[in-house]
């Protein structure tokens, strides 16, 4: 594959110059994306609103900066998210807006529309071809394959499925109807029963109303069962799992295609941004936000969501982990940090299936601006 360009800036700032939405707008301009966009042109910035309770997404001004480049070029941008699986406070798109409201997303904030990208109740879909190992079709939220172009903003961590969260992710399940990010899941899920506690949280975030307690223990239903993992985020004991050796990697295939048919014909109008902070070693959607593993690091850009995940797990790997978080090992610089948290992720699969499937490429020339 050709090598692609990922644009970085480092925190240090000692002038109004170097701050942070100042960076944001220079890696914008690095990128030459205004340069793709065509006079009204609808654009979809993808960002995650974050889940209640959750404090590290992305902060909403800096979705304001993407909104002034995209609108300076013409172009009419709008913030967008789909609603989620899980019972959360994102789970329908009226909970949803209020989560968002709650987080800043206001529109005094970044000064365009807020619109749920799968309509109401994640029904709103199209179906958008691809040629991939495991779909021929994705559903892709509606709203965000009628869009002209997307601007996708991604905050960089851990994730306790596919290793790592970015622009790929961001892609995959955050572009994909409900019945999208069923069909990426799929894996069947079982509690070992000497590590349950009946603690309830899994009943409680299970979409499905799959699990139940029996004799003292959590039992799932693998016939009612998505594979959404919420119930294996919640667990306080560690007592709910997968297959690893057999699922994980079926897992990850099928969210590199949702990625792909995201973008399907509009690749030459997609940018992407990734934010090297508060590396936690979950997903946004936990209502909590743990521990970074890892300092902060800075700010990425590129037109290649691939090229820019690949150098960004790069800068992670590169740093020493931190002591007070949950990495149990591999805190040592150039060692595997989000392996030293969730020791049977295979992250990098992401990287090579993506590649393989003509998404981007893993060869990058990184440009500090």
């Amino acid at each position: 594959m050709q090598e692609s360009t990922v644009y970085f800036t480092g925190l240090r700032a000692r002038s109004e110059r170097d701050n942070k939405i100042s960076k944001v707008a220079r890696l914008i301009d690095a990128t030459g994306y205004a340069g793709n966009l065509d006079p009204e042109d609808l654009i979809a910035i993808k960002i995650h609103f974050g889940e209640r309770g959750n404090d590290s997404y992305i902060n909403p001004r800096f979705a304001r900066v993407a909104v002034d480049k995209i609108r300076d070029a013409g172009a009419k941008p709008f913030i967008t998210d789909t609603n989620t699986l899980y019972k959360g406070s994102r789970h329908n798109s009226v909970d949803h807006l209020h989560t968002a409201l709650e987080n800043g997303f206001s529109f005094a904030t970044v000064n365009a529309p807020l619109i749920i990208g799968d309509g109401l109740s994640g029904a709103f879909s199209k179906d958008v071809a691809v040629n991939g190992r495991h779909f021929s079709t994705v559903k892709i939220a509606g709203v965000m394959e009628e869009a002209d172009g997307m601007f996708v903003m991604s905050h960089f961590k851990g994730h306790q499925s596919s290793g790592f969260g970015g622009a790929i992710k961001n892609l995959a399940m955050g572009c994909a109807t409900a019945q999208g990010k069923k069909d990426q899941h799929a894996a069947k899920f079982e509690v070992e029963p000497q590590l349950c506690v009946a603690c309830q949280a899994c009943l409680n975030s299970c979409p499905t109303n799959a699990i139940s307690i029996q004799k003292g223990k959590a039992v799932i239903s693998p016939e009612i069962c998505i594979g959404c993992g919420e119930c294996m985020t919640v667990c306080p004991t560690s007592a709910i799992s997968l297959n690893w050796e057999t699922e994980l990697q079926g897992f990850i295939e099928r969210m590199v295609e949702y990625a792909l048919g995201a973008v399907q014909g509009k690749q030459r109008k997609t940018a992407y941004i990734n934010f090297l902070t508060d590396i936690t070693p979950d997903c946004d959607c936990v209502p909590w936000s743990d521990a970074p593993i890892v300092p902060d690091i800075g700010i990425a850009a590129s037109l290649d969501p691939v090229a820019l995940d690949q150098a960004c797990l790069d800068m992670v790997n590169q740093q020493q982990g931190c002591g007070d978080s949950l990495l149990k090992c591999g805190h040592a610089a150039g060692e595997d940090k989000f392996k030293g948290v969730w020791s049977y992720t295979i992250g990098e699969h992401q990287l090579a299936y993506a590649e393989s499937l003509g998404l981007g490429s893993r060869t990058y020339r990184l440009v500090e601006i």
